[in-house]
C-alpha cells in the first residue's frame, strides 16, 4: 500500500474519454519529437549553418505568442471540440507537408522554415484548448494528478523521440520521420473525434483582440492566477541554465566540442527528473494547499540549480575529479526536473480550478506563451552573464535568486500561499 501511495495517481484514467486522450498521447508525443529532431536536422543538412537552424526560435515563438492567445480566446467562444478536431486536422495536414517536401528534395530552407511556423500556430491553438478541456473530465481534485499524468508523458517523449529519431535518420531518412509523426497523431484524431460536444459555459463576445485583453484583465484582477505565472517566470528566466550546457559540458567535464557523453547527460537531466517524479507523483492528489506546493516545488527546484552551479564549479576547480562531479550535476538537475514537474501540475491545476469556463481558454493560451517564452529569455540571459562571470557563477547565481524571489513574491501575495482546492470547485463533467 505504500509502494502504490508513492506511484502516479491512475484515477483521471478512469474516465474514458481522458484515458482516450491520454493513451493517445503516448503514442502522439514520440511521433511529435521526430519532426522535432528532424525539422532542425534537415536544415542543418542543407544548409551546414547552425544561423538558420537558430531561425526555427523565431519563426517557432512568434505564432506561439500570437495564435497562443488569439487560440485561448477562440477556445473561449467555440464548442472545443470541434476545435480540437480542426487543429488536429491542422497539424495531420502540416505533417504530411513536411513528408512532401523532404519526399521530392525540394531542399528549400524557407519553406521549412514556414512549415514549421504553420504547425506551431496550429499547436498553439490546441494546446490551450485541450487543457481548458481537462476540468470537464476530471474533478477539481483529480487535477493535479491529471496533469502529471500528462506531464510524465510529455517528459518520457522528449527522451525518447530524439533518441529514436537519431538512430533512425541515417538510416531512413528524414521523410519517412515526418510521414510517421502524421500517422500517429491519427490516434488522437480518434480520441478527440470520440469526446462529447464541449459548448463553453457563459461565452460571450466574439474572440477578436478586444477578449484577448478582456482575458489579461481579468488576470490582473485575480492576484491568485497571476502568482501562478509570476513564479513560473522566475523560476524559468533565472534558474534555466540550459544555454550554458554545451559550453559546461566541454569546458568543465572535459567534453568533446562537438558534443559527446557529458553534453548527453546534462540535457537528459531535467526531462528524466521529470519522469521520475511523474511515475512517483502519487503524493500530489493528496496536497489541498496548491499555492503552498508552488512555492516550495519552486524554491527546491532553485536550490537544485545552484546546486548544479557549485558541482560546475567544483569540477573547473578540481579537473581531475570531473566526472565525480558531473554525476552530482546530473543529479541535481534530475532533482530540479522532478520539482519542476510538480510545479507545473500544481500550477496548471490552480488555472484549471479557479479560473472561471469563460476565460479558461484564454488563460491556457497565456500559460502556453510564458511557459515556451520563459526558457528563451533564460537561454539570452545566462548567455550574457555566463559571458561576465563565468558558466558556473551564473548557474548557481540564477538559482540563487529564484530561491529569493520566490520567497519575496510568496511574502507579497499571502493569498497564493493560503490557495486551496476545496470540492466546491468541481465543474459539470462530461458524460462518457
Amino acid at each position: 500500500m505504500r509502494i502504490q501511495g508513492l506511484l502516479a495517481d491512475t484515477r483521471p484514467l478512469r474516465n474514458p474519454h481522458f484515458r482516450r486522450l491520454w493513451t493517445a498521447n503516448i503514442i502522439t508525443v514520440v511521433g511529435a519529437q521526430l519532426t522535432v529532431v528532424a525539422v532542425p536536422a534537415q536544415i542543418y543538412a542543407e544548409t551546414g549553418s547552425s544561423a538558420y537552424v537558430g531561425l526555427t526560435g523565431l519563426f517557432g515563438l512568434v505564432p506561439l505568442v500570437v495564435f497562443g492567445l488569439w487560440g485561448g480566446a477562440l477556445a473561449d467562444h467555440v464548442d472545443r471540440r470541434t476545435l480540437l478536431i480542426i487543429t488536429t486536422f491542422g497539424l495531420i495536414g502540416t505533417a504530411l507537408l513536411f513528408w512532401l517536401q523532404a519526399a521530392l528534395g525540394i531542399g528549400n530552407v524557407w519553406l521549412l522554415l514556414s512549415l514549421f511556423s504553420v504547425q506551431q500556430a496550429f499547436f498553439a491553438v490546441n494546446q490551450p484548448t485541450r487543457s481548458a478541456v481537462l476540468p470537464r473530465l476530471v474533478d477539481a481534485d483529480q487535477l493535479p494528478a491529471a496533469n502529471s499524468l500528462n506531464s510524465t508523458v510529455l517528459h518520457a517523449g522528449a527522451i525518447a523521440g530524439p533518441l529514436v529519431a537519431g538512430v533512425l535518420i541515417p538510416f531512413v531518412g528524414f521523410s519517412w520521420l515526418y510521414l510517421i509523426d502524421s500517422f500517429t497523431l491519427l490516434a488522437t484524431l480518434s480520441a478527440v473525434v470520440r469526446l462529447p460536444r464541449l459548448p463553453v459555459a457563459g461565452a460571450t463576445g466574439t474572440p477578436g483582440l478586444r477578449s484577448v485583453v478582456e482575458g489579461i484583465a481579468y488576470l490582473r484582477g485575480q492576484p491568485v492566477l497571476m502568482m501562478s505565472f509570476v513564479v513560473d517566470i522566475v523560476a524559468m528566466v533565472f534558474g534555466m541554465p540550459r544555454a550554458l550546457f554545451p559550453q559546461i559540458a566541454h569546458e568543465s567535464f572535459l567534453g568533446p566540442e562537438e558534443g559527446g557523453l557529458a553534453f548527453a547527460l546534462l540535457f537528459a537531466g531535467i526531462p528524466t527528473g521529470a519522469v521520475i517524479g511523474g511515475v512517483f507523483s502519487g503524493w500530489v492528489s493528496r496536497i489541498s494547499s496548491h499555492g503552498r506546493a508552488v512555492i516550495w516545488s519552486v524554491v527546491v527546484w532553485g536550490l537544485a540549480m545552484a546546486g548544479f552551479g557549485v558541482a560546475v564549479a567544483l569540477a573547473e576547480a578540481a579537473p581531475g575529479s570531473a566526472r565525480g562531479w558531473l554525476v552530482v550535476a546530473v543529479l541535481m538537475l534530475v532533482v530540479g526536473g522532478a520539482a519542476d514537474m510538480a510545479s507545473a501540475a500544481f500550477r496548471m491545476s490552480i488555472l484549471q480550478s479557479a479560473a472561471a469556463d469563460a476565460v479558461r481558454g484564454r488563460l491556457q493560451g497565456i500559460f502556453i506563451v510564458v511557459v515556451n517564452g520563459g526558457p528563451r529569455v533564460a537561454d539570452v540571459a545566462h548567455g550574457a552573464s555566463a559571458a561576465v562571470v563565468g558558466t558556473a557563477v551564473a548557474a548557481t547565481g540564477g538559482g540563487v535568486l529564484t530561491v529569493l524571489l520566490t520567497v519575496v513574491a510568496a511574502v507579497a501575495v499571502p493569498s497564493f500561499v493560503r490557495y486551496r482546492v476545496t470540492s466546491s470547485q468541481s465543474v459539470s463533467r462530461a458524460r462518457a
